[in-house]
């Protein structure tokens, strides 16, 4: 039977069914793949501990699953790919595949990774300038960011966008909620007329909290849970399911005695890691269809 290994930076559902229910499962059923009855799905959550990645993703190695899949951004795919060159991996959520060293390029991106991008990276400059739009009289635009997740790199990201609209940004850093109040808090010290909040899982999973401090310190905030600039979510994985399921790499596969070799090897060249602005059918929609459900049988 094969085995799917899904690795994501952030916390597992309060309701373990919702796993179930959600568009990628979804997907692999109408494809015929159902979880305890022809595939096993093998979960690590890191809770927000990003120093986590590397260990679960080598578990996950370590336990020769036949499939990777990545959610919540850069760092659990780049920790898949540091673990192994010969397992498939398909991430989603993923800001800049390219800049983050995940692919060599949109069009062919090489070795053992795929996936999509949510293009969160080129988005996030646009939400400075929709809030200086909404605050004009703000000179002073505070960036939070989380140490653990492109502490540095999105400050110099972000420069360009406040040097057009003329605004200072102040860089604030938070990985826990104790930091999170106190970043807050020192926004009147700054003078600061907004705040924008990077993506960041941590951060995603606290809209309540973010849309709580803004109101108690009256500051206009934008960010990821409060503003969605693009696609959702749950539709970027309707088009993982879609066009880049793992169903579609597992069928074909023989995965008797569970011997079969796991080499992505030059077949990979033929995904794609595409943008939500694309319309690209990946190369395993072309393949024969196979009855998984044939091929349990015979086991």
């Amino acid at each position: 039977m094969p085995v799917i290994g899904q690795l994501s930076s952030g916390q597992p559902p309060p309701n373990p069914g919702d796993l179930l229910r959600g568009p990628l499962h979804q997907g692999m059923g109408e494809m015929g793949f159902v979880e305890g009855q022809n595939v096993m799905w093998e979960y690590r959550w890191a809770d927000n501990h990003y120093d986590r990645l590397p260990a679960l993703a080598a578990d996950l190695v370590s336990r020769k699953v036949d499939l990777i899949v990545t959610t919540t951004g850069t760092l659990p795919a780049r920790a898949a790919k540091n673990a192994t060159s010969t397992i498939p991996i398909i991430f989603a959520q993923v800001g800049d595949p390219v800049g983050g060293g995940l692919v060599a390029s949109l069009a062919r991106p090489g070795g053992n990774v795929t996936g999509f991008s949510d293009i969160t990276a080129e988005l996030t400059p646009k939400r400075l300038e929709l809030l200086c739009e909404l605050v004009p009289q703000a000179t002073v635009i505070a960036l939070l960011v989380n140490p653990d997740n492109g502490g540095d790199w999105w400050p110099r990201f972000m420069q360009e966008a406040a040097r057009v609209k003329r605004v200072q940004l102040p860089v604030l850093k938070a990985r826990t909620e104790g930091e999170l109040d106190m970043a807050f808090a020192s926004l009147g010290e700054l003078q600061a007329g907004g705040l924008v909040v990077t993506p960041d899982p941590f951060f995603n999973g606290r809209s309540e909290q973010l849309v709580a401090l803004a109101s108690r310190y009256a500051i206009p905030a934008i960010s990821e849970p409060t503003f969605r600039y693009g696609r959702r979510p749950d539709e970027l994985w309707h088009r993982l399911r879609r066009s880049l399921s793992p169903g579609r790499y597992l069928r074909g596969k023989d995965f008797e005695g569970r011997k079969a070799s796991r080499s992505a090897g030059p077949a990979a060249d033929d995904l794609r890691a595409d943008r939500q602005s694309q319309d690209r059918k990946s190369s395993w929609s072309d393949r024969a269809p196979v009855d998984p459900r044939a091929r349990r049988r015979g086991h």
